[in-house]
């Protein structure tokens, strides 16, 4: 194979996205991945500002008619402790967007990549496994599990929360896990969700029900390990109880798609993300539990990180420390949203009364202040967006 500026191993969704991006920044890219032909039912949220970064890619028109408009946003406390919060509701007319964003069915995300990348000038895609790789001074060589080989200036390692490119490098992980189990579905309702998503606050964690097309949702559900695995076992139709119990029969009668998952939650972070002619994109970064939205969206945000440095001269070799510049520049946004996921989640764990107390007494404030809620809401779908909006109207009114 010709050398190459950019090898992105790893053909996941965050590795599609990135070697597309990549190679419409004016890099060529080989998209380095085993073929995987496993159907892939789940769905992922992704926020105003990925999808914005999905339009600028030309990506978005394709996939828009396949999802679901997140317009509102609503917490209700599910648990039956003595203190409990408000209900609290967060529209996105209320900063001015017509959604906050929209659920995506995985498997329409992928086929949709693919053909896009099979039709970029820019990317060869090689259907291999990475098996060795050498980082040099002047690029990098990638070893193929069918004999050849591939030169490099740069790698994307987006292989994964066991990634190679990581263990290579030398970089050490953060690791925790959690006293919970997930369970992942996607079902249908006999009442229409009017593109309201829904989060329960229960004692085991949240029961998170998110818009899909037409009387459909995704749902996860956060719960102990024997009560997930348990409720598994049951039938469809005993597990479609359960679930419109807990929903309060919000959305009528529940009938549960088949493809029920259980996933052990976890989390885990790199000390570093990006070393000399390397970075790391996704969960060879960062493993998010699901809560939040977060997955994804944090791994779009490496991406146009990743975007900006090597694409702002394409024209120009890159720089073998670009994988530490890349590393500056999502360090913060990368540990403070893995600061704020594991604090929420502990803290519908705790049985600490102060800790439930701040925990109520939080979305007390954010149901009854709406400049708060509206800094909450823009923080929460472009970090920096909401404080950016706060400094610039607090300098407008000084002028005043």
């Amino acid at each position: 194979m010709k050398q190459i500026e950019v090898a992105v191993i790893g053909g996941g969704l965050a590795g599609m996205i990135a070697a597309f991006a990549l190679a419409r920044g004016g890099r060529s890219v080989a998209l380095v991945a085993a073929p995987h032909n496993k159907a892939d039912k789940r769905t992922t949220a992704l926020m105003d500002q990925s999808i914005r970064f999905l339009e600028r890619l030309t990506l978005w028109d394709k996939i828009a008619p396949s999802t679901a408009a997140l317009t509102t946003m609503r917490i209700i406390d599910g648990t039956s402790r003595l203190l409990r919060a408000p209900t609290v509701s967060f529209r996105s007319s209320e900063i001015g967007l017509d959604a906050f964003g929209y659920n995506i069915p995985n498997a329409v995300l992928l086929d949709n990549l693919s053909k896009a990348i099979e039709t970029e000038g820019n990317i060869s895609r090689v259907e291999a496994t990475a098996s060795e790789v050498t980082f040099r001074d002047d690029g990098v060589t990638i070893m193929l599990d069918n004999g050849q080989s591939i030169e490099a200036a740069f790698v994307v390692g987006s292989d994964g929360r066991n990634s190679m490119v990581r263990e290579i490098l030398g970089i050490k992980v953060k690791g925790w896990s959690y006293p919970q189990s997930a369970t992942v579905l996607n079902f249908a309702h006999s009442l229409p969700h009017q593109n309201i998503s829904t989060e329960f606050h229960t004692e085991s964690g949240p029961f998170t029900q998110v818009p899909l097309p037409g009387n459909r949702s995704s749902l996860v559900w956060v719960q102990k390990p024997a009560e997930a695995a348990a409720n598994a076992e049951k039938s469809l139709e005993e597990l479609g109880r359960l679930v419109e119990e807990r929903m309060q029969s919000m959305l009528g009668r529940v009938t549960i798609e088949d493809n029920v998952q259980v996933w052990p939650l976890s989390g885990m972070t790199a000390y570093r993300f990006g070393k000399g002619r390397a970075a790391l994109i996704g969960e060879a970064a960062h493993v998010f539990p699901p809560i939040g939205a977060q997955g994804l969206n944090l791994s779009l945000r490496d991406i146009l990180a990743l975007s900006e440095i090597l694409c702002a001269r394409p024209d120009q070799p890159i720089a073998a420390s670009a994988g530490d510049s890349f590393d500056r520049k999502r360090r913060v946004d990368v540990i403070s949203r893995t600061a704020s996921v594991d604090l929420l989640n502990r803290s519908l764990l705790s049985d600490f009364l102060p800790v439930q107390m701040l925990r109520a007494a939080g979305l007390h404030v954010l149901s009854a202040l709406a400049p708060l809620r509206n800094l909450v809401m823009r923080e929460g779908i472009e970090p920096g967006g909401g404080l950016g909006n706060l400094s610039s109207k607090l300098r407008e009114k000084l002028r005043r």
